[in-house]
């Protein structure tokens, strides 16, 4: 990617994040002007920065950003996180991981490979850095009432299969069963998502079943572009560590091998981050009592509106066939 030099300069500027809005939302207004490498570097750092060191100050940073890049305020209320806190170190380990990471070929063992290892990065952080990944996301509107539910009960595809074809668990179902997917992308066993401190257990075990759930709802393809655009609205709706992760590890990417596509992927991650935060909370929605309801009906249900993608979903892999 690059070389030692310019890894201890990102290293130190990730640790150090920082706290003025004003400075991330300028931020933002130079990239929408022009992406240069510097500036995504910046960016990525800051972005790094909240996913590792200091969760509290990644919805301030992304609304900031988001204004400054997209020229309009987000219009949602401000997630009250405390941010008095000082950062968490990052660990050496962490970097070792991330580099080696961003190091494999592009495509490297399939998107399955890349979520696993980029999962792998959020247990890289301290017990104490959790502790705080947790509160943070309870400050989120509808957390703590979708927290207070208890540790989610695995979906059936039986339960699914028995839906309308037009109803939102039929589509579901046949977004599964049609594309090979499993009901849930990973093993929430084989990862111990039940020993995690609260409310970690709740908020992982209920995203892996319900990613697809809010593919489907928030009108988000099942593409590569529009895994990165989820991956935003997840992170708007509770804060999902995750999808912080991934985030800060696509831009890393970017800044550090192809800055001119922040003009492609920068716009993508936050009009679907001001989709997540306008969309009212989705966390804790009884989906097996709307399973029989139409898509469109549960859309206005739940007051969704689709997301609407500032360039074609399937763009890289149209990309990828002209190449």
């Amino acid at each position: 990617m690059s070389d030692d030099h310019d890894r201890a300069a990102f290293e130190a500027l990730a640790q150090a994040g920082t706290d003025d809005d004003g400075a991330a939302r300028a931020l933002g207004v130079r990239l929408k002007a022009s992406p240069q490498a510097t500036d995504l570097k910046a960016l990525a750092a800051l972005w790094i920065h909240g996913a590792i060191a200091a969760p509290e100050a990644i919805p301030g940073a992304y609304d900031a950003v988001a204004q400054g890049y997209l020229g309009e305020a987000v219009a949602a209320a401000p997630v009250p996180t405390d941010t008095g806190q000082p950062p968490e170190p990052i660990p050496a380990a962490f970097w070792s991981a991330l580099w080696e990471l961003l190091d494999e070929p592009r495509g490297a063992g399939g998107a399955l490979t890349v979520t696993t290892k980029t999962a792998a990065l959020a247990g890289l952080i301290s017990p104490r850095g959790q502790l705080r990944v947790g509160k943070a996301a309870l400050a989120y509107p509808g957390v703590p009432a979708a927290v207070a539910q208890g540790y989610p009960r695995p979906f059936t595809l039986a339960a699914l299969a028995a839906c309308p074809a037009d109803s939102v668990g039929g589509v579901f179902h046949a977004l599964i069963v049609d594309n090979g997917f499993d009901l849930e992308v990973l093993d929430r066993k084989a990862l111990g998502l039940d020993r995690l401190p609260p409310p970690l257990d709740y908020l992982n075990a209920r995203i892996l079943q319900c990613h697809d759930l809010w593919h489907i709802v928030g009108g988000y393809e099942t593409t590569a572009l529009h895994e990165v655009a989820i991956s935003a609205f997840q992170l708007a709706q509770f804060g999902h560590h995750y999808s912080s992760m991934f985030l800060g590890m696509v831009l890393t990417r970017l800044a550090f091998e192809r800055p001119e596509g922040g003009a492609i992927v920068l716009p993508v991650i936050l009009s679907a981050w001001v989709h997540g935060r306008r969309t009212p909370p989705l966390l804790g929605v009884d989906w097996p009592a709307i399973w029989n309801r139409p898509l469109a009906d549960v859309r206005t249900f739940l007051d969704v509106k689709p997301y609407v993608s500032p360039f074609p979903a399937d763009l890289f892999e149209q990309l990828s066939v002209a190449a």
